[in-house]
């Protein structure tokens, strides 16, 4: 039995001792009573009875500990033309100062506070200081529309909302205020005080009586000690991206948490204190949570809070100008991001002109991982390139190559094994376990490990109808996959993206990764409209790589040869078409369902996570030239 193995098979076995150990690395006022609480299944406990502060593990306990003078954020923003370093030691005073700011302004333990702001340390600093108040924050994503600002501010019932003046997005200048004040009009809650950080680009003007400029109130700021709370008390609040109605507002507690990440670090990333480590997301996501500053920072290492993008600011060397000049060790970013590097330079000749001899490790995750993709990395960067997956809901990845336990052989298509903690079962839609190798429905078998959400913010029902009710005693992924004989986990996308041709159940995902391997494709999508006849058929759009030119109707009979070639004539895949860019969210999930009701000509709400609204058109009309998109 290997080492992974081993420490697998602990996990599962004897939960207390494992996670009971891995507890030993944070700080805790008062040691838990019982380590995995199970007296209200489904609703799981972890620590039950502690008390412990995330702020104080993240921060003070470094500088008391030997750590005051290192750097604990780089941030590095192209579009403002700024690098600036923070230490242990100055990122202390700026979160205590900022948390007497919040205390001035009536914020409490278990009070809410709204953090709707760029990627500026400024916005770690938010984070960092209701975590130090045992507030609960939840950070939405700068630059989402007005409306679901106020649906997130009606769920939440912030006191006070954080933000900024502006943020610059690609080549645009966003103000943020006039989408606050909108929001706050639309909301019925309404939050008693703002902060406002005004930036140099944009100046937002201030509502008298509600809104407090941020260097103002630093300047006389009381710094505020950390509040122990208790280690199921909630330290945030992350609604999911993309659902209609109302959100999901995923909770995370505090020590399960910390124990997750702190453990997850060392373990899946192989990254120890004091080394750099660059997540390439935004603090929106529950990337730029989990491994932009409370992983990173839980672990005594240098983050990196980057304000830029892959392409653009200014070339398609940008990663690996980050890499080289601030010494990062590992990158964990979204596979659309090499997508879109792989797209302006198919040669990586931009690589050439950096020192990545630092550099160890790539990590992918956030939408799947297609085999040209992961070889074009591969090939390029010569180093291991390493998929694996996990949700929102969960914080930290439910399966990966785990690089500090012990590295597996790459299998691509597959984001390897389960991280320890995590019981991967694949379902049939009986509820029953399949065999190896045959496709089913991805679960987890309870309880799930720590970090990992509880509940649904004042919703425990909505929480057992989404994720536990379909498959009791089980996690419900909705992802569809399998495991094969090695142990391999493959997810092949959300169960909505398996569609049925003919009474068969086909994977898009399989599709793509097909489409892909094309010589002159930089990335794709396949989904499924209705057909009269077959129920579905899938649909391909293509994005061509820079400076490739080709007539459609010939890719198309390319790309259906293709398909026909390894699936076979059952797929039934018969139209493909160009396109400049694809609709995705800003976190880079292609938005396949959207695309499916354009096609189908039925009606949609344009997705508040979109990065660009104006693809949908671009789609509708490229869909219309092959007979879709008919109203």
């Amino acid at each position: 039995m290997g080492k992974y193995d081993e420490i697998f098979k602990r996990s599962i076995s004897d939960r207390d001792g494992f996670w009971g150990e891995a507890a030993e690395d944070i700080d805790w006022y008062k040691k838990w009573d019982r380590v995995l609480d199970d007296s209200n299944k489904p609703f799981y406990r972890w620590f039950s009875g502690g008390e412990m502060n995330t702020c104080y593990n993240a921060v003070d306990r470094h500088v008391e500990k030997g750590r005051a003078d290192q750097t604990a954020i780089i941030y590095d923003s192209p579009v403002t033309d700024t690098v600036q370093k923070i230490t242990y030691k100055e990122l202390l005073d700026l979160v205590s100062r900022f948390a007497g700011v919040l205390k001035s302004l009536g914020v409490s333990k278990g009070d809410t506070v709204i953090i709707y702001m760029p990627m500026v340390p400024h916005a770690a600093v938010a984070m960092l200081a209701c975590a130090r108040l045992g507030a609960v924050h939840s950070v939405v994503f700068g630059g989402f529309a007005p409306h679901e600002l106020a649906v997130r501010i009606d769920d939440s019932k912030p006191k006070v909302i954080v933000t900024a003046s502006g943020a610059i997005e690609g080549k645009k200048l966003l103000e943020y205020m006039p989408m606050v004040n909108k929001a706050v009009e639309l909301a019925e809650h309404k939050p008693e005080k703002c902060v406002v950080y005004q930036r140099q680009m944009v100046k937002a003007e201030m509502t008298k009586g509600r809104d407090h400029d941020w260097d103002e109130m630093m300047a006389n700021a009381e710094p505020a000690e950390c509040v122990p709370v208790k280690a199921t008390d909630p330290l945030y609040i992350l609604y999911t991206s993309g659902t209609t109605g109302k959100p999901k507002g995923i909770v995370r507690d505090n020590g399960g948490h910390a124990v997750a990440l702190r453990w997850s670090f060392e373990n899946i990333y192989d990254v120890k204190p004091g080394e750099v480590y660059w997540s390439a997301s935004d603090v929106g996501w529950v990337v730029g949570h989990s491994y932009i500053i409370y992983g990173p920072l839980l672990t005594g290492c240098t983050t990196i809070i980057f304000e830029g993008k892959p392409v653009g600011t200014p070339d398609p060397g940008a990663f690996w100008r980050v890499i080289s000049e601030h010494g990062v060790k590992v990158l964990f970013t979204a596979p659309t991001a090499f997508r879109a590097i792989k797209r302006e330079d198919p040669e990586g000749s931009y690589l050439k002109k950096y020192d990545l001899s630092g550099f160890k490790y790539l990590f992918l995750a956030g939408e799947r991982l297609d085999p040209d993709t992961y070889h074009w990395a591969s090939e390029l960067l010569d180093r291991p390139v390493i998929d694996h997956w996990w949700q929102t809901e969960t914080g930290w990845p439910i399966t990966a190559n785990c690089m500090g336990i012990e590295a597996f052989p790459v299998k691509p298509g597959s984001s390897t094994k389960p991280v320890p903690g995590f019981d991967v079962q694949i379902l049939d839609n009986n509820g029953k376990q399949v065999e190896a190798g045959t496709e089913g429905l991805v679960t987890v078998k309870l309880p799930l490990p720590p970090g990992t959400l509880p509940t649904l913010w004042k919703a425990d029902q909505r929480f057992l109808e989404s994720y536990i009710n379909p498959f009791p005693g089980y996690y419900f992924t909705s992802d569809g996959g399998y495991i094969d004989k090695d142990g391999y986990v493959f997810v092949m996308g959300r169960v909505d993206d398996v569609i049925n041709v003919a009474g068969h159940r086909l994977s898009t995902g399989e599709m793509e990764e097909i489409v892909a391997t094309h010589k002159d494709v930089a990335e794709c999508a396949v989904f499924g409209v209705e057909d009269g006849l077959k129920g579905q058929v899938p649909v391909g759009l293509a994005v061509l790589k820079t400076g490739i030119n080709r007539d459609e109707g010939e890719l198309q009979q390319e790309l259906v040869k293709m398909i026909r070639e390894e699936i076979g004539a059952i797929a039934c895949f018969k139209q493909a078409v160009i396109v400049d860019r694809l609709p995705k969210t800003r976190s880079g999930k292609i938005l396949r369902g959207t695309m499916s009701k354009i096609a189908d000509g039925k009606e949609y709400s344009v997705p508040s996570t979109i990065d660009d609204p104006a693809i949908l058109g671009e789609v509708e009309e490229a869909l219309k030239r092959i007979g879709y998109a008919k109203k």
